[in-house]
């Protein structure tokens, strides 16, 4: 079991744009009064294609399902993969979001080659005003079968509790707002807070307003045998907890002194602010892979990993153990 995906999925920026409906939950959302956001953000689409080509990841490149979705380039957010061939399709928060889900999943995987066993669609889950919007709301360790959330109008806590007794994982929950105060807007996303590699965790903990929450958060992550990287509340706004270690061919890291395959992708604007102990860090464990992506993260108010959708399924997957019936639940 790899906690890092050597294949990713990503969908073309085709109607990107701001928008309203997200941003009432979004503060890294700004509107920018800019005819060239369309062009600017596929040249920024472009630009990390080929920076995940360099570094040997596999690499599938799919058109939203809706072209006009102005969010349509987070794809982690609708569904995810799982080595026992599973795919799960997951309740969303706002209307314009949920057009950007492929009702035909299952056969869009498998017509990419992927050996997807069964899908879980969780979409119905949005009637009874439940969310959890994919590893945007769920950073997993895949290791250790644990999954960190925090608590927003994206995340409820219904829906992660029940995540997690289909998938067999371990719910570790927290509050985390922008300001690490009580009174703070909630952080939308989980993994604008905190990124799991094999080797490290990145983490804010400063955003945690609660002590006792904070202390989990650290000792599970130190427990997970994980070198704790913290970061601060300003680095957070400037997307470096949002980060995706993927794992690479090692002949792409052969010029590197350290023969590792493991590859981490971030912003231009995340590594700049970067200090040089948190670089050193990070660098032990994986190759630092920065791309400038300005108008996605102002515009769309996500960074480099909401654009990566993992694949944790094989060519040839083995059977899916039985899962319990979404419909049940909860």
């Amino acid at each position: 079991m790899y906690q890092s995906a050597s294949s990713v999925i990503l969908i073309c920026p085709t109607g990107f744009g701001y928008d309203p409906e997200t941003s009432a939950t979004n503060a890294f959302q700004r509107q920018v009064e800019d005819k060239e956001v369309k062009r600017l953000a596929a040249e920024e689409f472009d630009g990390l294609l080929d920076a995940l080509r360099n570094c040997g990841i596999g690499i599938t490149v799919l058109d939203p399902v809706d072209r006009n979705a102005p969010n349509a380039v987070f794809p982690n957010n609708w569904f995810s993969t799982h080595d026992d061939g599973t795919a799960v399709i997951y309740p969303m928060h706002t209307p314009s979001r949920r057009v950007e889900r492929d009702p035909d999943l299952k056969a869009t995987l498998r017509r990419e080659g992927f050996a997807v066993r069964q899908v879980i669609d969780l979409s119905a889950w949005e009637k009874k005003g439940l969310v959890l919007e994919g590893t945007g709301s769920l950073v997993l360790d895949r290791v250790k079968h644990h999954a960190y959330a925090c608590f927003s109008p994206r995340t409820t806590e219904t829906a992660l509790n029940a995540w997690c007794d289909i998938m067999g994982y371990v719910p570790i929950a927290f509050t985390a707002t922008m300001d690490g105060t009580l009174s703070g807007q909630h952080i939308y996303h989980t993994n604008v807070v905190m990124s799991i590699g094999t080797r490290f965790a990145l983490v804010c903990l400063e955003a945690l307003p609660y002590p006792a929450e904070r202390l989990v958060v650290e000792e599970e992550l130190a427990r997970s045998g994980r070198e704790v990287v913290p970061i601060s509340l300003e680095q957070m706004h400037s997307y470096v907890g949002n980060m995706l270690e993927l794992r690479g061919s090692l002949a792409a890291a052969a010029s590197s002194e350290t023969a590792k395959d493991s590859f981490l992708f971030l912003s231009e604007r995340a590594f700049k602010v970067l200090k040089p102990f948190q670089r050193l860090a990070l660098e032990r464990h994986a190759h630092l892979m920065p791309v400038p992506i300005p108008t996605i993260e102002t515009v769309g108010g996500g960074s480099v990993r909401c654009m990566l959708a993992e694949v944790f399924l094989d060519r040839s997957a083995p059977p899916v153990s039985a899962k319990k019936d979404p419909s049940k639940i909860p």
